[in-house]
């Protein structure tokens, strides 16, 4: 096969709050932006139905087309505006603009017309401008044309907002709101007190809102406050947090969100008249509402958005990739389910579907309530490890307020059938001294019960065993510690076991260690002065037999078990480095001034096999091979190493990227959906026109004779039935129109004949019609003259010349096609 070239590819986890949320116009869909693409997810099932792909860049703004509530308008950073139809996935058109786009606005009643956020010269300066969308024919338009509207404003699509049916535009930023009449082409500012005063040093815009019908403005500040503007005059209503705040359809309701994660619905403009929901889980950052009112959507900084009805009732969750502070867990693999696993919201860890780009679920590691205090010192997910199998789990939770005080619980979790989920098995409290540094699984398949090691600080390494007498009954199971080792008191950094299990390898510091698992032996130990070891990994598959590290001091080692000496060494600031379970490839990132690189190589040749620079401009944190549920047949020694396996890896602002030979474009599954057909389906009608009916024929229908009716033949390469059932419902002709196409396209052609053209018994009306012209008349003369002579003493009945043409008539019409019926 032609080989590819492998690319490195966004493969979901994509913020799904970097924009507000739009509803379609009857509240069925929701659309949202996710990192180049556009995800269109319906409202109700949670599930995605659509995504749009065809920017290049970020995309930075979704809208309705309001003379088309079928069609949606999207601006990105790569300077372009599409036009898409939602409902069935296709782009439309393109309008270029040129400059990197920020935020996209339509008014109601605009014509052809938009409103951008674009950067001016001067850095971190925007400026809003109008740009009119040329009507053409042509799938990719030019749309170099703008219209100054409103300087200095924020680039954040929640500081500008249209009023008053789009009579005016409200602006915000740092302490100035402005004010632009359309009509008139008038500005008008005003200013807060800023920081000259303590009391008004929070002053600061964060949004704004404006009233759909009236000339009223609702804006959001720092200090915790919502203003009402009538125009030329405001008043503090009242307080709140920071809040991201967006008015309802009909402005009879004000909603309100921000770091307390309630949703507030101001009714009426009074501030006793208020309903609250709590409890929505992280703070809100976006807020909208469907253009019929009923429903409402927050989104959220966890990267989740919430679907409220309008008695603000949460009906759906829309949850991505939950981008953490830290991921001090790395990156892990479910062996039951091939999901991604790593840290989550605090205290969680997530579990999150490569494949359906969603998260399946979150579990709750510290099970407390987390207190959102800046001020306040946390319980923190550090790390945790699959067993081969899946069935356990180990985690490690910590705090520390000072150096002397150390909080630390390992706790041990077994997988349920039953439940489907994981269940609290053993609590250890402190199960050493200081930080643990790893830990690590044994491979069960080759040992009757799983074991578990931790490295720490304290300069030991612990080995945890399942024990069955935890009670007189010995029905219950629970871990207990079975054997402590150490190495001259040095700090143990790391652990790994080998691929049989049967050696462990501890790195303390500078030294690495061999353990025989069986014993806890001390077999060899490898030294090399560059540096405390950073990683550690034992080869796989045919090069088992070695053992790979990594320094501080930016040397890549590789040791040979069997001669315990040193196989080669490279010069090479690795971050990242992991071996393939199902081969023999182990991948290492390397950071260099340009960015990451990424090399593959197998342990028993220095060489690398595949090399690729710059895979991302960042620092690239964590990486994982996750297996294939269909292997690739890369047949080339430079790109085997994608046939098992996919490498994903996370970069520094927690972009999840992985390898591929196919586009974006390509790896996602098809917008436009097919009728298909099951091959179970029964020989009905319907199966018939799919083209689905049975071809096999047993040894009777073989030999039957030629007077048997004809078969119907295929249907599925008919034009008009193709057309029919691939085209969208919306932009075909009516169904009256159809149906004569439709029918006569099932039936057979003139040209196809049966065996048999003259049937049994013809029951038909007499029909008035000329008689025969002259050369019929003929050749029934002439007919008849020749049975004459042939006949001897048989009596046959003479047709008469109207009964010929209406006999000839009848031969012409084939109705084989009544067999299906």
């Amino acid at each position: 096969m032609v080989e590819e070239r492998v690319r490195v590819v966004r493969c979901g986890g994509s913020l799904l709050n970097f924009r507000r949320a739009v509803f379609s116009a009857d509240s069925k869909y929701i659309f949202c932006v996710s990192g180049d693409f556009i995800k269109v997810y319906s409202s109700t099932t949670e599930e995605c139905v659509h995504v749009l792909h065809g920017h290049k860049n970020l995309v930075s703004g979704i809208l309705l087309n309001p003379n088309n509530h079928l069609q949606l308008y999207s601006c990105s950073f790569d300077g372009t505006i599409k036009l898409w139809d939602y409902l069935d996935g296709i782009l439309i058109k393109t309008f270029t603009v040129g400059p990197k786009l920020h935020a996209l606005f339509i008014p109601p009643h605009a014509e052809d017309s938009v409103f951008l956020t674009i950067l001016k010269e001067d850095p971190d300066v925007f400026q809003l401008v109008s740009v009119k969308l040329p009507k053409s024919s042509s799938q990719n338009v030019e749309a170099r044309e703008r219209t100054f509207v409103l300087d200095y404003v924020n680039r954040s699509p929640k500081c500008i907002d249209f009023g008053n049916e789009g009579d005016y535009i409200a602006a915000v930023r740092d302490f100035y709101l402005s004010v632009y009449f359309l009509k008139k082409k008038k500005t008008c500012n005003f200013t807060l007190p800023s920081t000259k005063n303590k009391k008004n040093a929070r002053n600061r815009f964060t949004c704004v809102a404006c009233h759909p019908k009236e000339d009223c403005i609702a804006s959001g500040h720092m200090d915790g406050k919502i203003r009402l503007w009538l125009i030329l005059f405001a008043s503090v209503l009242f307080p709140s947090k920071l809040c991201p705040c967006v008015l309802g359809c009909e402005g009879s309701s004000l909603l309100s969100g921000g770091r307390e994660c309630v949703l507030v619905e101001w009714r009426d403009g009074a501030e006793k008249n208020k309903e609250f929901l709590p409890r929505l889980g992280s703070t809100i950052e976006h807020i909208s509402v469907s253009p019929a009112g009923d429903l409402f959507c927050t989104s959220h900084s966890d990267n989740k958005i919430t679907v409220i009805q309008r008695n603000l009732d949460a009906c759906a969750v829309i949850q991505g990739l939950v981008k953490d502070r830290s991921i001090s867990t790395g990156l892990m693999v479910d062996p039951k389910t091939k999901a991604l696993v790593l840290n989550g919201k605090p205290g969680h860890l997530q579990f999150y579907s490569l494949q359906g780009d969603k998260q399946l679920y979150n579990l709750d590691i510290i099970q407390q309530e987390y207190i959102n205090d800046d001020g306040l010192i946390q319980i923190e997910l550090k790390k945790a490890a699959f067993s081969h199998s899946g069935t356990w789990l180990a985690t490690v939770e910590q705090r520390q307020e000072n150096p002397s005080e150390l909080e630390m619980q390992m706790k041990l979790w077994v997988y349920s059938k039953k439940t489907q989920g994981f269940s609290l098995n053993t609590k250890i409290a402190m199960p050493h001294d200081d930080h643990i540094t790893a830990l690590c699984f044994n491979n069960a398949e080759n040992y009757e019960r799983p074991m578990l090691v931790t490295a720490s600080r304290d300069g030991h390494f612990k080995v945890w065993v399942l024990a069955d007498d935890s009670d007189i009954y010995k029905k219950a199971i629970g871990w207990t510690c079975d054997f402590v080792g150490s190495y001259h008191k040095y700090q143990a950094t790391n652990c790994c076991f080998s691929e049989d299990s049967s050696l462990l390898a501890v790195s303390f510091e500078e030294i690495v260690t061999v353990w025989d698992s069986e014993t806890w032996e001390l077999k060899c130990t490898f030294c090399q002065r560059a540096g405390k070891i950073r990683h550690l990994c034992f080869g796989r598959l045919t090069c088992s037999k070695f053992l790979l590290g990594t320094t501080e001091n930016a040397i890549l080692c590789c040791w040979n078990l069997l001669s315990c000496s040193l196989q080669w060494s490279a010069k090479l600031n690795v971050s990242v480095l992991e071996a393939d379970p199902y081969s023999d490839h182990v991948a290492a990132v390397s950071q260099s001034a340009a960015g990451s690189d990424l090399f593959v190589f197998k342990p028993s040749e220095p060489r690398p096999l595949y090399v690729q620079r710059t895979i991302s401009r960042e620092e690239v944190q964590w990486g994982v091979f996750v297996p294939r549920d269909v292997p690739e047949s890369f047949t080339s020694e430079a790109h085997q190493w994608l046939n098992r396996s996919q490498f994903y890896f996370l970069t520094q602002s927690q972009c999840l990227l992985t390898f591929s030979t196919k586009s974006p474009e390509e790896k996602l599954t098809p917008t436009s959906k097919q009728l298909l057909a099951e091959e179970s389906l029964p020989t009905t009608p319907f199966s018939l026109i799919l083209g689905k009916h049975r071809q096999q024929q047993d040894a009777r229908s073989s030999e039957t004779s030629e007077n048997e009716l004809v078969q119907l033949p295929l249907t599925e390469n008919i034009p008009a039935i193709n057309e029919l059932l691939h085209t969208p419902a919306h932009v075909l002709p009516s169904a009256s129109f159809l149906c004569s196409l439709f029918v006569n396209s099932l039936l057979l052609s003139k040209e196809t004949k049966s065996a048999e053209e003259v049937p049994d018994v013809i029951d038909m009306e007499e029909n008035k019609d000329s008689d025969d012209s002259d050369e019929e008349n003929d050749v029934t003369e002439k007919a008849q003259e020749t049975h004459n002579t042939d006949l001897t003493d048989d009596v046959i009945h003479q047709l008469s010349k109207y009964e010929e043409k209406e006999l000839r008539k009848f031969r012409k019409v084939d109705y084989s096609w009544l067999a299906a019926l």
